[in-house]
C-alpha cells in the first residue's frame, strides 16, 4: 500500500466524494427523499462502516439503487415515516444476515441465492424502474415532450461519450459530467429556477430537512415488506463488491475482517440512515474504481471522504442547487443508469455460464420475469401487501431449492 501524507490525503479524500457524489444525491432525487440528508447518511455510513470492520477495508458506502423502486412506491403511498421504518427494517436483514453468515458460513447462505436468482432478479429492478425513467424524460400518453426530449438526449449523448473517452476524469465521472452539461443545457432553454438557492441558507440544515430527520419512523406490515426484502438481492451485491474490493487492494476481506463484519457495517450503516430519512447504504464500486486508477489503498483517505461528505451535506446552498436540477436532466442519467442495473443482471448469468438449454433455469428466470415486473403489489391482508420483487425473488429462491438440477 503506498503511504500518502498531508495535503495530498485530502485532495485525494475529495476526489472519492466526487465519485460517489453523483449516484448517492440521485437516488434520493428519484425517490422523493432529501440529497443533503443522503449525503449526510453516507458520509456518517462510511465512518460505522469502518469502525465495525476494524478500519482496514478501503470502501465508501452511497445511496443504493436497488431500493428506488420500494422507497418511491412506499413514500407515494403510505408517507415518510413508514420509509423509514422500511429503511430500517432492510438495515436490521443485513445484521441478521451478518449473523447467520457468522454462525454457517458465507457458502450456505449464498446456496439460496445463485446466479440463477440473483441474476434475473437484478434485471427485474432494472426493467420495473424504466418506466419511470421514461416518464421523467417527458414521455406520458404515447408521446415526449419535446424540450425534455432535447434535454435527456444532451445528457445520454454526454455520459456516453464522456464514458468512452480514454481520461480516466471523464471515465471516472460521466453521470456528473453528464448533469452539469444537462443542467447548463436546461439553464439555457430556461428550464432552471434558481429561487431555491437564493432562499437557502449558506450553512446548517433547512426547517425542510429537520422536519424530515426529526419525523418519527412508523411501522406498517405494507411498507416493511416492501422496502426490507430487497436486502436480500443487495446481499449478493455486497459479496461482491467486498470481493472486488479485495482483489484491488490484493488482500481477502472476506477473511479479514470478514463478510459478517462487513456485512454488519453496512447493516448498521443503513439502519443509521434510515433513521435520519436517507436512502439504504451499500459499498461503492465507484469508489472501488478510484482505488484501482490512483493505487493508493489507504483506508484512511476514504474515511476523510467521509468527513468531507457530510460537511457538505451542511452546506445549505448546495442542497438548494440539487433541488434546481430539471427533471429531464435526471431522466437522461435514469435511463442508462436503469437499463444498466438490468445489463449487469445480464452480466451475473454470463460470468456464472448458466446453460439455458435446461429447462430448470428457464423455468425460474421465466417466473422471475413475470412476476417481477407483471406484478406491482399485491395486496394479503387489510393494509399488507407485498411487491411483485419480493414475490418474484421468493419464487427464484423456492424453485431453486425444489426443482432437480437435471431438468
Amino acid at each position: 500500500m503506498e503511504k500518502i501524507t498531508g495535503k495530498t490525503k485530502y485532495l485525494l479524500g475529495m476526489q472519492h466524494v466526487l465519485a460517489m457524489f453523483g449516484a448517492t444525491v440521485l437516488v434520493p432525487f428519484l425517490t422523493g427523499l432529501h440529497p443533503l440528508i443522503a449525503l449526510f447518511a453516507a458520509g456518517a455510513g462510511t465512518l460505522i462502516f469502518h469502525s465495525v470492520t476494524k478500519k482496514i477495508v478501503p470502501v465508501f458506502l452511497g445511496s443504493s439503487f436497488a431500493f428506488i423502486g420500494a422507497i418511491s412506491f412506499v413514500l407515494k403511498n403510505e408517507g415518510l415515516a413508514e420509509v423509514k421504518a422500511g429503511i430500517i427494517g432492510a438495515g436490521l436483514v443485513y445484521v441478521i444476515m451478518a449473523g447467520v453468515i457468522k454462525k454457517f458460513g458465507v457458502k450456505s447462505v449464498q446456496s439460496f441465492f445463485p446466479p440463477i436468482v440473483i441474476g434475473p432478479t437484478i434485471m427485474v429492478i432494472g426493467l420495473r424502474l424504466s418506466p419511470i425513467a421514461l416518464e421523467m424524460a417527458g414521455y406520458s400518453d404515447g408521446a415526449f415532450d419535446s424540450k425534455s426530449l432535447i434535454i435527456a438526449l444532451i445528457v445520454i449523448s454526454t455520459m456516453v461519450i464522456s464514458s468512452i473517452i480514454q481520461h480516466s476524469f471523464f471515465k471516472m465521472m460521466p453521470i456528473l459530467i453528464a448533469v452539469t452539461v444537462g443542467y447548463i443545457s436546461a439553464y439555457f432553454m430556461g428550464m432552471v429556477n434558481f429561487d431555491p438557492v437564493v432562499n437557502a441558507h449558506w450553512f446548517g440544515f433547512s426547517g425542510e430537512v429537520i422536519d424530515q430527520v426529526l419525523t418519527i419512523p412508523k411501522f406498517t406490515a405494507s411498507g416493511f415488506f416492501a422496502i426490507a426484502p430487497v436486502a436480500l438481492v443487495v446481499f449478493i451485491e455486497h459479496i461482491g463488491d467486498i470481493t472486488t474490493n479485495g482483489a484491488v487492494v490484493g488482500k481477502n476481506f472476506l477473511k479479514n475482517p470478514g463478510i459478517h463484519r462487513t456485512m454488519l457495517g453496512d447493516g448498521l450503516a443503513t439502519m443509521f440512515a434510515g433513521l435520519f430519512g436517507g436512502p439504504a447504504n451499500t459499498t461503492y464500486g465507484e469508489n472501488t474504481g478510484v482505488l484501482a486508477v490512483t493505487k493508493v489503498y489507504d483506508p484512511s483517505v476514504i474515511r476523510i471522504a467521509a468527513v468531507f461528505a457530510i460537511l457538505l451535506s451542511m452546506i445549505g446552498k448546495v442542497g438548494a442547487i440539487l433541488q434546481t436540477i430539471p427533471v429531464p436532466v435526471m431522466g437522461g442519467i435514469s435511463i442508462i443508469l436503469f437499463g444498466m442495473i438490468a445489463a449487469v443482471g445480464v452480466r451475473t448469468l454470463i460470468s456464472a455460464k448458466l446453460d439455458f438449454a435446461h429447462s430448470r433455469n428457464l423455468i425460474i428466470t421465466a417466473l422471475i420475469f413475470v412476476l417481477g415486473i407483471g406484478i406491482k403489489e399485491v395486496a394479503v391482508w387489510n393494509t399488507i401487501s407485498i411487491s411483485g420483487l419480493s414475490i418474484a425473488a421468493f419464487v427464484g429462491v423456492l424453485l431453486n431449492k425444489v426443482l432437480p438440477k437435471d431438468i
